[in-house]
């Protein structure tokens, strides 16, 4: 298993942000929400992905930043659920939207199961093209 999240993995286009946010679409499972988008068949990566939390929320820096690095960590730890479920690459934005502190436990929880619904959705969306096709 390979827990590592290089900088090639890191979400930094402005082109791909802004296709995310105007065409992307989202699962939640609170307080965290996934902004994704397929990318191109030519990427060499198969996920990129941006951390996000609102100046709305958690009005210091520092604050900001320590949700960042948790939110970040979960990925690193739990993105063989997603590597493993994808068969085209993807970006995503991760957003943490609420007020309340969790627990890295409990942000970790919540991650997995997050990761799951966006799955679900994935084979759901991919079945109905499949069916439509026929």
């Amino acid at each position: 298993m390979n827990f590592t999240y290089p900088k090639n993995e890191r979400l930094k286009s402005k082109t791909t942000i802004g296709l995310l946010f105007s065409e992307g679409k989202s699962v939640s499972k609170y307080p965290l929400r996934l902004v994704y988008c397929p990318v191109g068949e030519n990427s060499e990566e198969k996920t990129k992905i941006g951390v996000s939390v609102s100046k709305k929320y958690f009005k210091k820096a520092v604050d900001r930043n320590y949700f960042k690095r948790v939110l970040r960590e979960t990925y690193r730890l739990n993105k063989h659920l997603l590597l493993d479920n994808l068969d085209q690459p993807y970006s995503f934005m991760f957003f943490y939207q609420t007020k309340d502190r969790l627990s890295f436990e409990e942000i970790n929880t919540k991650t997995i199961q997050l990761f799951e619904k966006f799955i679900l959705q994935i084979k759901k969306t991919q079945e109905s093209e499949n069916n439509t096709e026929l």
